[in-house]
């Protein structure tokens, strides 16, 4: 499987010389220590990702600490080796000469007229210095992927609002993008419903809303299928469990009534979700459900039949994987067809239609080894042309750290979890517009369309800040009070933060199209104006790591470093009442490219910023 990851394309190179224009800085530091490098090693790629930012300003923007692991591939001292790259170091009228310390870090500082330059450039440029990929790669990502026999509930809301950000972010990036949304609409979920529907139906609560209804019906059957009429037999099979099997395998049968009351309660179910996923911004290319494919798994067990991948065992048809590991099951003894074998349909499918180079499958870590023999099988089946790639995640927990229940202990409805997020965004806004306005400070009077539009941004960018700021890996614990803080690493405080450099311009009467037409050279004399050009133009350094891992993470770290490196400046460095109209004009770009920057870093994340608070 080729499991090329996406990432940036090194710094473009005009006539021998380095490109001046917006860039990657890291990008610029890697191709200057690649040159550095010629001679002494034979591939200096694991050595020029030893470059990293500092981690303390006061000894430069970065800092490469390669030399200790060249000393030991080459017999030398670390400090000497440093030497030696340093004077190799082509520095152009990029680099201020380099500082070694300790036993071979060397200390890299970009000039600071070159930096202005860069952050001029930055100001005219709409893609805020990320270029687009000279190869660019096609992704399908698969995500949300709801069973839509009912309402979606919390469990969905890490893979459809990461998958979301992934496909922002790569889109971005320049690469094409197909997003398919998976459902699961043919499986045992609608024999439930359809058992339901012929025995317990209530037909004044269907035509009230039909979706209620429907929801009612699977909770009322999932409760009689967990009841037994004899607990004490081992081999006692629930009644209710096994007619709503028979229902579901009717209905894989073509059956004529399962088939039209499939039909019938499908737009119901697809209303549901459609409706949440407007809510969030959220939007899919294709909808392919498992009925989509079910015309074609007998084809796909054929193939692997006759590859010899599958074979016949004890009637069932499976495919053998590694020595003390269960087969997997393609076909059963009844004829019936598996997730595995729709999943090997979807990855056909996708491959012929749309000729991808990678498939993201946003599904959570309770799946790993379910998509590891998954992408094995595939393999075996010939497509080692794509890479397969399981972008897991934790769960969503209480406060008790167990998966996120309502007081009844039923999963939390999508819906309803949005619905609060809205109301305690709204109650939060409230308080503090009257705490302000107690302590005499000037609030400005907002229509209630205003202030509607801000209580959504506010409370949806809440839920989806607090989910992507997680290594994705992790579990979290839910908690309104930290993802709606007006201070630290939420996205209340990101709002704000845009919202306080906008208003700059609104309290000067400034006009931000002629800055951006023909942005001044800035002025980085004081640290804080310097601090505040460097968080600027590491911007796309920023998203190629975060789109390289699929880690949406990091780009909410990036947005907390560069909220904290405004404050530093806006604390510091007065704007309108700048000593100069010129540098009044610096600053005001400064704080342009900060509001710019944070506002397309909260729209890759999929949350949307207000002009006012």
């Amino acid at each position: 499987m080729n499991g090329t990851k996406p990432t940036g394309d090194c710094p473009r190179v005009r006539d021998g010389a380095f490109f001046q224009g917006p860039m990657n800085l890291l990008h610029i530091l890697q191709q200057r220590f690649q040159t550095a490098l010629a001679g002494l090693v034979d591939d200096p790629t694991p050595y020029v990702a030893m470059i990293k930012p500092a981690q303390d300003a006061r000894f430069g923007d970065y800092q490469a600490n390669c030399a200790m692991a060249l000393g030991k591939a080459l017999g030398k001292k670390p400090r000497d080796i440093a030497q030696d790259l340093v004077q190799r170091l082509p520095l152009d009228d990029v680099l201020d000469p380099p500082e070694i310390a300790g036993p071979g870090f060397i200390n890299l500082r970009f000039r600071s007229d070159w930096l202005a330059k860069q952050v001029q450039e930055l100001g005219r440029d709409p893609r805020l210095g990320v270029e687009s990929p000279k190869t660019p790669r096609t992704f399908v990502i698969d995500f949300s992927s709801p069973n839509v026999a009912k309402p979606m509930h919390v469990g969905h809301l890490r893979s459809t609002i990461i998958g979301d950000a992934l496909a922002r972010l790569l889109r971005f990036q320049g690469h094409k993008v197909i997003t398919d949304n998976h459902l699961g609409d043919w499986g045992t979920q609608f024999g439930i419903l359809l058992y339901g529907y012929k025995n317990f139906l209530d037909e004044a609560a269907l035509k009230a809303d039909p979706v209620r209804e429907m929801l009612r019906i699977y909770v009322h059957v999932r409760q009689l299928m967990s009841v037994r009429d004899d607990e004490d037999a081992e081999d006692a099979v629930n009644p209710v469990a096994e007619a709503c099997r028979q229902e579901t395998a009717k209905l894989h049968a073509g059956d004529a009534e399962n088939v039209r009351l499939w039909q019938m309660m499908m737009p119901w179910c697809q209303a549901e979700i459609d409706t949440v996923y407007k809510r969030l911004d959220i939007h899919f290319d294709h909808t392919h459900g498992e009925s989509f494919y079910n015309p074609q798994l007998p084809s796909v067990v054929a193939d692997l039949e006759k590859r010899g991948i599958a074979r016949n065992s004890e009637g069932a048809v499976v495919i053998f994987l590694k020595e003390g590991e269960p087969p997997a099951l393609v076909r059963k003894r009844d004829g019936a067809f598996t997730y595995t074998t729709t999943d090997l349909a979807t990855i056909r499918y996708r491959a012929e239609t749309w000729q991808p180079q990678t498939v993201l499958y946003v599904v959570d870590f309770r799946q790993g080894l379910h998509f590891k023999n998954l992408f094995e099988i595939a393999r075996r089946w010939g497509y080692q042309d794509v890479a397969l790639e399981h972008v897991s995640f934790g769960s969503v927990l209480g406060n008790d750290r167990k998966p996120i229940k309502t007081r009844e202990g039923g999963a939390i409805e999508l819906s309803e979890l949005l619905d609060e997020g809205v109301r305690e965004a709204a109650r939060r806004y409230e308080l503090t517009r009257k705490e302000r306005q107690e302590r005499g400070e000037d609030v400005p009077a907002l229509a209630a369309e205003e202030l509607t539009q801000i209580y959504e941004a506010v409370g949806l960018g809440a839920v989806k800040y607090a989910d992507l700021s997680q290594n994705r890996d992790s579990d979290y614990i839910f908690s309104w009070d930290k993802m709606l803080a007006t201070e630290g690493n939420t996205a209340t405080y990101m709002q704000y933060a845009y919202v306080r450099t906008r208003g700059i311009f609104r309290k000067g009467d400034e006009d931000v199209e002629p800055l951006r037409a023909r942005p001044p050279l800035p002025s980085l004399e004081s640290p804080h104006e310097r601090a505040l050009a460097i968080q600027l133009l590491r911007f796309p350094e920023a998203l190629e790591a975060a789109a390289t891992d699929y880690r949406p993470h990091v780009i909410t770290g990036y947005l907390w470093d560069l909220a904290k490196t405004y404050s530093g400046f806006f604390q510091n460095c007065p704007v309108l009442k700048a000593e100069s109209p010129a540098l009044r004009q610096s600053r005001l770009l400064l704080c342009d490219l900060t509001a710019r920057i944070i506002q397309k870093s909260l729209d890759l994340l999929g949350i949307r910023t207000v002009e006012r608070m």
